[in-house]
């Protein structure tokens, strides 16, 4: 699969990416999980913070992630909204996110670690990439979540 990756803040983002992001986000996290729950939680405004996505030869999103700062969502860093669009699913496609994404973490914030709040379902996943569970399972927005860590120096 031939992909466009992209790596932007906020203002950077055309409406029809913002649109392109906005609808693979939905389409995943709230109709194929069957999770309403509220999307638009104002961090994606926030002035540092990164959206890195790909598109496909249609022009259509097919990979997203969001990198944040430290203490926008925890203490450190942290990658967040991780979503592949079925037709890309099984392609290797979600590795390359999170490779790219972990790399732009590390590039803007190389004295800190990586946190994430992971669909437990997704634990042997995320620790294949290095993160190490570092909570409890917890419920939230009722799916089985956990916080893992990557620590780098």
């Amino acid at each position: 699969m031939s992909l466009t990756w992209l790596d932007v803040g906020f203002t950077e983002l055309s409406l029809e990416q913002l649109y392109g992001v906005l609808q693979l986000r939905v389409e995943v996290f709230v109709v194929e999980q069957n999770c309403p729950y509220p999307e638009l939680d104002g961090k994606d405004k926030d002035v540092q913070a990164r959206h890195l996505f790909a598109i496909n030869n249609q022009q259509e999103i097919v990979a997203y992630s969001r990198i944040l700062a430290p203490n926008v969502s925890y203490p450190q860093a942290s990658i967040g909204r991780v979503v592949v669009a079925k037709s890309a699913r099984g392609q290797g496609v979600a590795n390359q996110l999170m490779q790219r994404a972990i790399t732009i973490a590390k590039q803007r914030w190389p004295n800190d670690h990586i946190q994430i709040g992971a669909q437990d379902y997704l634990r042997h996943f995320y620790q294949h990439l290095g993160f190490v569970v570092n909570s409890e399972v917890y419920l939230e927005d009722g799916i089985p979540h956990l916080d893992m860590l990557l620590t780098y120096s």
